[in-house]
């Protein structure tokens, strides 16, 4: 069994400058205001639109991310159904083959929930953890063994399940998406992979995202 961490990926996002331009572009069609396009002028306006609440204007643009998480961590994001997902398929996947290293692959617990391995309650919690999915392996491989195919097979894999997943979603709806997965109260794991991803977002796409903060969010 491989221990593995959750990471993400950027698959396709426009250049910065052109964003903000055709962005600026489309954006000023709502106040006929095109004949104040400088050179320097598009952040400006974008972020004023934001602060104004007129996101629609965001929705001409959109950002492809791979992500690599958990099963369960996955069934929370395609929620959002203002999205397109490609996924990672247990009904074709034989983990025994050569490609997988003969082994499934879970996304390590202690990243999301920040166990104390040191301290005997999470240690404890995390042992049972990882005893249940070298259970969960041991009866998969049986399974496939016995003559199942790997949709057949897949019942008995983990939430804990490692999975990479394609997502493609607008500016408006990555916004949406991370006010409500970054906040205190969502799933850790989930939370986690959100943060890597806004991480990411705010570096490359300031203007859109740098009014998201995480430290308005309680743990």
């Amino acid at each position: 069994m491989i221990l593995t961490k959750p990471a993400v990926e950027i698959i396709d996002m426009d250049d910065y400058p052109a964003i903000l331009k055709k962005i600026e572009k489309i954006g000023r069609v709502c106040y006929k205001s095109e004949d104040r396009i400088t050179q320097d002028s598009a952040e400006k306006f974008i972020a004023n639109i934001l602060k104004r609440g007129h996101e629609s204007v965001i929705e001409h643009e959109s950002v492809t991310v791979k992500v690599i998480c958990d099963r369960g961590v996955t069934h929370e994001i395609v929620r959002h159904r203002v999205a397109s997902y490609s996924q990672e398929s247990t009904r074709y996947c034989n983990y025994s083959k050569d490609k997988f290293q003969n082994q499934i692959s879970v996304i390590d617990l202690s990243t999301g929930f920040s166990y104390d391995l040191d301290d005997l309650a999470d240690s404890r919690k995390y042992q049972i953890w990882r005893d249940a999915m070298e259970a969960s392996e041991r009866y998969y491989f049986q399974m496939l063994e016995a003559g199942a195919s790997p949709q057949e097979a897949r019942s008995v894999l983990p939430n804990s399940l490692k999975t990479e997943l394609v997502m493609t979603m607008n500016l408006r709806e990555w916004r949406h998406f991370f006010r409500l997965r970054i906040d205190g109260g969502a799933h850790p794991q989930m939370r986690e992979l959100a943060m890597l991803i806004l991480e990411v977002f705010k570096e490359k796409l300031p203007v859109f995202f740098q009014d998201i903060d995480t430290a308005d969010c309680t743990e």
